[in-house]
């Protein structure tokens, strides 16, 4: 299947690893030109010379916390390429608390501003330049609806969801699509490092959970993100649609 994607620009935040870097990758071999955003450069680097086969990639290390950042990354894709198409909004993290304990204001204000804000930040920015060219997607990595303890993550959450909802009703009828992908358990830093440091942990969670009876790979998130991405999806907007092998329990 060809899906158009030749010759698109698009956005990748947290590119250096996992889930944004497999995504960013997958859009490149689909004929897009790439800019490829995170804070630790040498990654970034060794990402763009993997697709220096099929694109010449922008690298840009910004801290997307930092309130004055869009406008700058805006500017950078703009001159470099002279669009935007796609912004695939990746960067985030989860912020689990010890038993017991709610987190302090620091961490709530912190999980708020990766998890939402900055996000919500480029996507403003850069909308404008998609309603100028009549097509834009914009594709949210967000996390998690169904909360099993106190996360600060898990509110910018619920607050993307309903942001973006809001967003896809505004600019649909400038050929803008705004979608968000809840990912259940996908092989990551956070999953690998943090989360289940140990194969035997990863393979015990995915037996008890999952139906699948895995955990994904960032490929099996990536090709619905690329999808979306493509003109063809055009009529999908305003969605959440989770990617965890059937882990969730709610049938909405």
């Amino acid at each position: 299947m060809d899906l158009q994607l030749a010759g698109r620009v698009a956005l990748v935040t947290g590119a250096s690893a996992g889930l944004g870097r497999t995504i960013a990758a997958m859009l490149a071999a689909e004929g897009c030109r790439v800019a490829i955003l995170a804070r630790r450069r040498p990654l970034l680097e060794s990402l763009a010379a993997e697709l220096l086969v099929t694109a010449e990639p922008l690298i840009l290390t910004e801290d997307i916390t930092d309130p004055t950042a869009a406008p700058r990354i805006r500017d950078a894709v703009l001159s470099r390429f002279g669009r935007c198409d796609i912004l695939v909004n990746n960067a985030g993290g989860s912020r689990p608390q010890p038993p017991g304990e709610l987190g302090s204001e620091e961490t709530w204000q912190e999980a708020m501003e990766l998890n939402f804000h900055a996000a919500r930040r480029l996507t403003h920015a850069l909308v404008p330049a998609m309603q100028a060219a009549g097509f834009g997607r914009v594709i949210n990595l967000t996390g998690q609806d169904e909360p099993h303890n106190v996360n600060p993550a898990n509110a910018p959450n619920g607050a993307t969801h309903i942001w973006a909802k809001a967003l896809s009703r505004q600019v649909g009828r400038d050929g803008i699509t705004v979608n968000s992908i809840p990912p259940g358990r996908i092989r990551s830093e956070q999953i690998d490092l943090r989360v289940m440091p140990t194969e035997e942990s990863r393979r015990a969670w995915a037996e008890r959970e999952v139906p699948a009876g895995y955990i994904g790979q960032p490929e099996d998130l990536a090709v619905l993100a690329v999808f979306l991405a493509s003109p063809l999806a055009r009529y999908i907007t305003g969605q959440v649609i989770h990617v965890d092998g059937g882990t969730r329990r709610y049938s909405h």
